[in-house]
């Protein structure tokens, strides 16, 4: 079973004191130790994901590095080729580039930017990537963007070619998009029913469609193991709460049955978190990513990272 974690998992422990790159890749070597088997990270508006991933690869050896995710907007999908492949050779072929889109909203807030058609911009994207990562050139011109190469970009060293996720929700053409243009899907809020009959099935429906190789699903999952189970589940319930009315997750919610998406956190002791990542697997999963390991205390955390890798050994 291969589990990751994303990092960071606390955004308010990364200290204005400290070098917040020397503490992630210090927790790096923490989830290699206890034998996770890859170590994820969260595009914020701070540090950059790909170049931290690159470097936490080249310090810690034998452990796998990813993004999750890393906003497509305001992303030019030759430079994220450029960025991707550089962390790729880095890494000696263990990077994988997670990506997303965003909500309308937060792109035009954030970076003055109004949206062509999400999807027709998601696919677009995907295929100019596509074309950079397994070729090293691209001549594409879309409804949305626009990619052309005078020169070689491809990275020497940067093998095998990149593999690129998905987020996706509960959107069937996200999935599409995963299933058709890229490795995998990434699922946010998918709980393990909704996983079994819902995301698991119309993604390999449309990577078979396509004639592309069984799909990666690294699902996006929450859990710790605390005895402190209110001021946990009360942590969760703060950071998650936004979700709640974003269509998007909106959907995915209502599909699995539940109203809260803290439902959706094991917060407990080791048999509930080990119920947890049996039933996401059983469910169709090939991977967990697992998010909000610090809603309990900093022992809470490690034991949490501990747990996990012994299960991830177990297989």
């Amino acid at each position: 079973m291969r589990i990751g974690v994303a990092l960071p998992t606390d955004f308010t422990r990364l200290s204005q004191e400290v070098n917040s790159v020397d503490t992630l890749i210090g927790q790096v070597k923490e989830l290699a130790d206890a034998g996770l088997s890859a170590a994820w990270f969260t595009q914020r508006f701070d540090h950059d994901a790909i170049t931290v991933a690159a470097l936490a690869a080249r310090e810690v050896p034998g452990i796998d590095v990813g993004t999750a995710v890393v906003p497509i907007y305001p992303r030019h999908p030759i430079a994220l080729s450029m960025q991707a492949q550089t962390a790729q050779a880095a890494s000696h072929g263990r990077f994988t580039l997670g990506v997303g889109l965003s909500t309308k909203s937060f792109v035009e807030q954030t970076y003055g930017l109004a949206p062509h058609s999400r999807v027709r911009h998601l696919r677009e994207h995907l295929e100019a990537l596509r074309s950079l990562l397994e070729t090293g050139s691209v001549d594409f011109n879309g409804e949305t963007l626009v990619a052309k190469t005078s020169l070689s970009a491809s990275v020497p060293g940067a093998r095998p070619r990149v593999p690129v996720l998905v987020a996706a929700a509960a959107g069937e053409h996200a999935l599409r998009a995963a299933g058709e243009l890229a490795d995998g899907a990434l699922p946010i809020m998918s709980g393990p029913r909704t996983l079994a009959e819902y995301t698991v099935p119309t993604l390999t429906r449309h990577t078979e469609a396509a004639g592309r190789p069984a799909p990666r699903v690294a699902v996006i999952v929450s859990g710790v193991v605390t005895a402190d189970v209110a001021g946990a589940r009360a942590r969760a319930e703060q950071n998650m709460a936004p979700y709640k009315n974003l269509p998007a997750y909106r959907a995915a919610l209502d599909r699995e049955g539940i109203d809260n998406p803290v439902d959706l956190v094991a917060i407990g002791d080791e048999e509930l978190l080990a119920a947890q990542v049996a039933a996401y697997f059983e469910a169709g999963a090939t991977e967990l990513v697992y998010t909000q390991t610090a809603i309990g205390s900093p022992e809470d955390e490690r034991r949490t990272w501990k747990l996990l890798g012994e299960l991830a050994a177990r297989g």
